[in-house]
């Protein structure tokens, strides 16, 4: 039976989601519905199913055992059904770039209370220490000042802007470009 991750946070525990979190995983995107979707592509409807996570949780598995992305929820490390955030790294490119793409959302009732500054940087330090990446790179809309402030606090430098880059909520935005890099590299 392989290992997944399983990093301590502050206040949460960040893991990869089983069959058993599909009841938390759809709270989560069902009661943030509406805060979520001006920041992301538009989900099938299908999306809210549990029927669609049980395929998309063996999906990601897969995935992070063939070094192709990680996908951590961040659950209350007080209450284990309770959803705080999501934090992706996708678009795994290895060689001689050794890179990803951080993607993260946070529940309305949570956020501006420092959870994501707590909890990127230790998912970004397993990247760093245990997948030996050598960028972490991240794009936000110019308009989302939350993304913004948090992925500068976070040590995120700015590399480009791109116009029209991701199509989010049916809208192609331009995004500005940064990466992280490892500082053990």
């Amino acid at each position: 039976m392989p290992t997944f991750p399983k990093l301590q946070c502050k206040r949460g525990i960040l893991r990869m989601a089983t069959e058993d979190d599909i009841d938390a995983i759809l709270r989560y995107f069902i009661v943030n519905r509406d805060h979520l979707e001006p920041f992301e592509p538009i989900k099938p409807v299908e999306f809210y199913t549990p029927e669609f996570w049980r395929v998309l949780i063996c999906d990601r598995n897969q995935a992070f055992l063939n070094d192709q992305g990680l996908k951590f929820f961040l659950f209350d490390q007080d209450n284990s059904q309770q959803i705080i955030a999501a934090i992706n790294f996708s678009n795994v490119v290895r060689g001689a770039f050794q890179s990803c793409t951080l993607g993260f959302s946070i529940s309305a009732q949570y956020q501006g209370q420092g959870y994501m500054t707590e909890s990127i940087p230790v998912a970004i330090a397993y990247l760093f220490s245990h997948l030996n990446f050598h960028r972490v790179m991240a794009a936000y809309m110019p308009h989302n000042q939350r993304s913004g402030r948090l992925i500068r606090r976070l040590g995120f430098q700015v590399e480009g802007y791109a116009p029209r880059y991701l199509c989010i909520n049916g809208i192609w935005e331009d995004h500005i470009l940064t990466s992280l890099l490892n500082p053990n590299i």
